[in-house]
């Protein structure tokens, strides 16, 4: 594949929509051909995927297991229409969520077993990894606090308790230790401005190192 594959991840009010839009302007300043998606939601089945997860419903709860496979559903119709295409293209493939949330939500969110997760996600992304992931590290109750300030209702799983918030936020740490060649942390506590130009410099930095 010609493109890049670089997706953003983190707790809830991270910043990950608002810098990843940021990238996005950065990289088609420089000529660069960039395309914008984000899990779930990234085509038509996906927002009707993406309805379905994040509406509270308080009678008909989603099972555990089957918001794992819902997640995997989105993926999976996400990776063949959308990212593989566009990466054959040579794009740059700006991605709002990856499998790194499945992992920290639904492992260490929810307690799934590991080895079902990673195997969910072998069969949905048919291999597919990012070629850099950028966690974008604030504490739960910042980016909760952000969220609540935007004013526009929190979603099923922003309503979750702040201990699921943490045990999710543990999973990102723990990745981040893990695969640290692939996944970047960057301080989102910082300003906007500080935030983006510390991506800039990563990014500028490991894309050079890419094949």
């Amino acid at each position: 594949m010609g493109g890049k594959f670089i997706v953003f991840e983190g707790v809830e009010g991270c910043g990950k929509t608002s810098q990843m839009q940021l990238c996005a302007e950065w990289l088609q300043s420089l000529g660069s051909s960039v395309f914008l998606t984000r899990e779930p939601g990234g085509t038509e089945l996906g927002i009707d995927l993406r309805r379905l997860l994040l509406q509270k419903s308080e009678d008909k709860p989603i099972s555990e297991v089957t918001e794992l496979l819902l997640y995997a559903a989105d993926r999976s119709q996400h990776v063949a229409q959308e990212l593989k295409p566009q990466l054959a293209q040579g794009k740059y493939v700006l991605c709002d969520r990856y499998i790194d949330s499945t992992i920290a939500y639904q492992g260490y969110g929810r307690g799934l077993e590991m080895n079902l997760i990673h195997q969910l996600n072998n069969i949905a992304t048919g291999g597919l990894s990012s070629d850099i992931t950028i966690w974008l590290d604030v504490d739960v109750e910042v980016g909760l606090a952000r969220k609540r300030g935007e004013n526009v209702g929190l979603d099923r799983i922003e309503q979750e308790t702040m201990a699921f918030h943490r045990r999710v936020q543990q999973g990102y740490a723990d990745l981040a230790k893990s695969s640290s060649s692939r996944i970047i942390r960057i301080d989102g506590s910082l300003s906007k401005e500080s935030v983006h130009k510390n991506i800039q410099e990563i990014l500028s930095i490991h894309l050079k190192k890419l094949p």
